[in-house]
């Protein structure tokens, strides 16, 4: 077995299929000829992977472009849990739902990736600790996740975990889960691990937030003097710095948008007539019932061939315990895309019920574009593949219906009631 996967080097999420696929023997070869922004833009890609997201991988007829699907694709009953497949996708959804969310808002601007937000960042801390005290409980009697041997359970995780260990889990935070510690060494330092992620050095201070590095990365996007030289210059430090210690460095997952950090991610797009902050303006002074004004200006001032309409569902609301880890949820995910509002708006809403599932978590959107905005950063890629995107025909009856019920915000869909309205604008 053996196929082509298509990625940006040191790329946590495919960490995960290119370490499966050392415990499986399925040879992967990394295309060497991959540059992020171009070739996942061409039109040779985009025939065989539409959606232009990556990692994606071909092996025949073979093509996948999402990491779990990838993985599982490329491991083998090992890595797969045997029968216990069940087990490795809980706590695959728990390294992707759980983990990995917390873990950005966290490290990433320490790398000045994002902006710094003290709040976000502590609750970010906050679900960490909580996550890892559960998962040091569980490894007590355990040395890995599911079984006696590796999964890609124990894979997925691990290098989810990788960005903690390396830039801000110093000692005096993680000395109190000893046994996570024993369970990540334990893998990082098996020859399958090895071999994909090198030696794993576990930090010895935490990073704080690195504003000069954020605003060398983003002041730049709207082509400021000289920032070509420097966006050069600034992809030969970090993860392509020419001294011997590459580990020590911030991966290049970890800096999504560091092969062309200071791209304008809306570069390209033709020029629209929809004044979006005029429309955000008539909608939060909209006091008609029903929201029958802005309703009737967004319909009357809708570029329909520059903007996209876009339904979202969460795919695991039996997650949700509790109505208020919704909330948290989103909350959480419009900080992180706090670089797509002037050109994206959206409603979010939460509904309840009495019985199983309890809650669900749906929305709709519009952006400018006529493809998925996410896939157009990789920091704003954190959360989307948790939802199931639906893009609406602007002219279709389902689109007007859409439009007044998330406008209006109605007290039920026939089934849950709703609970709470997030609005990204």
């Amino acid at each position: 077995m053996s196929g082509t996967l298509y990625t940006f080097p040191n790329s946590f999420r495919s960490n995960k299929i290119l370490v499966a696929a050392e415990y499986s023997g399925h040879k992967v070869t990394v295309d060497p000829a991959f540059v992020v922004g171009e070739t996942d833009k061409s039109e040779a890609f985009l025939k065989k992977f539409p959606f232009g997201k990556v990692p994606a991988y071909e092996s025949g007829d073979i093509r996948l472009f999402e990491t779990n699907a990838i993985a599982y694709y490329v491991g083998n009953a090992q890595t797969r849990g045997a029968d216990k497949e069940a087990e490795v996708l809980q706590w695959i959804s728990f390294a992707d739902n759980v983990v990995q969310p917390a873990a950005c808002t966290w490290v990433y601007p320490t790398m000045g990736i994002m902006q710094f937000n003290k709040q976000n960042t502590e609750k970010a801390k906050s679900d960490l600790k909580a996550a890892l005290t559960t998962l040091n409980t569980y490894l007590s009697t355990r040395t890995f996740l599911v079984g006696e041997r590796v999964t890609q359970a124990d894979i997925t995780l691990a290098c989810t975990f990788c960005m903690l260990y390396e830039h801000v889990m110093e000692p005096a935070f993680r000395d109190a889960y000893g046994n996570v510690n024993r369970w990540f060494v334990t893998l990082v330092n098996q020859p399958e691990f090895k071999s994909v992620l090198g030696e794993v050095k576990l930090c010895s201070k935490m990073a704080q937030f690195d504003k000069k590095k954020f605003d060398e990365i983003h002041g730049k996007a709207g082509g400021k003097k000289g920032g070509e030289d420097k966006k050069g210059k600034g992809q030969q430090t970090g993860a392509g710095d020419s001294k011997p210690k590459p580990k020590s460095e911030p991966k290049a997952e970890e800096q999504p948008a560091q092969t062309k950090p200071k791209k304008d991610p809306w570069a390209g797009l033709p020029e629209t007539t929809f004044d979006m902050d005029a429309f955000k303006r008539e909608y939060s002074n909209d006091k008609s019932t029903g929201h029958l004004q802005s309703i009737k200006y967004f319909w009357e001032h809708f570029d329909k061939e520059k903007y996209s309409l876009w339904t979202s569902t969460y795919k695991f609301p039996e997650e949700f315990a509790l109505g208020f880890m919704a909330g948290n949820l989103v909350e959480g995910m419009h900080q992180r895309i706090e670089g797509t509002r002037k050109h994206c708006m959206a409603w979010q809403q939460i509904y309840g019920r009495d019985k199983k599932p309890k809650y669900r978590l749906t929305g709709l959107w519009f952006w400018r574009g006529q493809d998925l905005l996410f896939l157009r950063n990789e920091s704003w890629q954190v959360d989307y593949e948790s939802f199931d995107w639906r893009k609406l025909d602007p002219g279709s009856d389902e689109a007007k219906k859409m439009v007044e019920f998330y406008f209006n915000g109605p007290e039920t869909d026939g089934e849950y009631e709703i609970k709470d309205t997030k609005v990204f604008k």
